[in-house]
C-alpha cells in the first residue's frame, strides 16, 4: 500500500505539485510557441510524453549500468542529450510518415524537443533523485502529463486572449506572459492537497489503529 501512494505521490507531483512548465519553468520555449492552437499544443504535448518516457527507459540503464558501473558519470549530459536527439529524430520520421498534417504544423518546434530542457531535466532529476526504474518511469509520466496539462490548459487561454481586447501595450507577447504567470500561480493552490487526499485514502499504520482504537 505505501509503495502504490508513493507512486501515485510521484505521478501527482509530476503533473500539478512540481509541474515542469509551471513551477520549475523547464520547456518554456515550446509553452510559449506552440499553445497558440489547441491541435498543435495537443499534439506537442503528446510528442513530448513519448520522448520523455522513452528517454527515461533508455537513459536509467544507461546511467545505472553503464556510467556509474564504469566512473563515466561526468558524461551523464551529454550522453542523455544523444540519447534524446535521436529519440525526436525517430518521433519525425513517425510524424512526418503517418501524421503529415501535424508534423507540418509543429513545424521548427518539434526538433526544439531536442533542447526541451523539461526533457533532459526529468531524465537527470529521476538519477538525482534517487529513483528506481519503475519510480523513473512513473515520474516522466507525471512529468509529460504535467507538460501535456499546462501546453492544452495555456492553448484555451491564449484563445481567449486574442479573442479579448487589451490596451496596445499589452498586446501580444506581453498580455501571453501576464497570462502564464496567473496559471502558474493557479498550481500553487495544489501543494499539500494531493498527499492530504492520498493520506485519506491510504492510512498509515498510526492512523488506522488509532482510528480503530476509537472504534473499539
Amino acid at each position: 500500500m505505501e509503495t502504490v501512494k508513493s507512486l501515485i505521490l510521484i505521478l501527482m507531483g509530476g503533473v500539478l505539485i512540481n509541474n515542469y512548465v509551471l513551477q520549475r519553468f523547464l520547456g518554456i520555449c515550446p509553452f510559449l510557441g506552440v499553445s497558440k492552437k489547441f491541435s498543435q499544443a495537443n499534439g506537442m504535448g503528446i510528442a513530448v510524453i513519448f520522448v520523455m518516457l522513452c528517454a527515461t527507459a533508455v537513459t536509467w540503464p544507461i546511467q545505472t549500468y553503464i556510467l556509474n558501473a564504469f566512473g563515466l558519470g561526468y558524461l551523464q549530459t551529454i550522453v542523455f542529450i544523444l540519447v534524446i536527439a535521436a529519440l525526436v529524430q525517430f518521433v519525425e520520421i513517425v510524424l512526418k510518415k503517418f501524421i503529415p498534417a501535424l508534423y507540418n504544423s509543429l513545424g521548427v518546434y518539434l526538433p526544439l524537443i531536442t533542447t526541451n530542457c523539461a526533457v533532459l531535466g526529468v531524465a537527470i532529476n529521476n538519477i538525482t533523485d534517487g529513483y528506481n526504474f519503475i519510480e523513473s518511469m512513473v515520474s516522466s509520466l507525471g512529468v509529460g502529463l504535467g507538460f501535456w496539462l499546462a501546453m492544452v490548459l495555456f492553448a484555451g487561454v491564449r484563445s481567449r486572449i486574442e479573442n479579448s481586447p487589451a490596451p496596445r501595450a499589452f498586446k501580444g507577447l506581453p498580455v501571453t506572459l501576464i497570462a502564464a504567470s496567473i496559471v502558474s500561480l493557479a498550481f500553487f493552490g495544489f501543494s499539500g492537497v494531493v498527499e492530504g487526499l492520498l493520506d485519506s485514502i491510504f492510512p498509515t499504520a498510526e492512523t488506522a489503529a488509532a482510528a480503530l482504537t476509537a472504534v473499539l
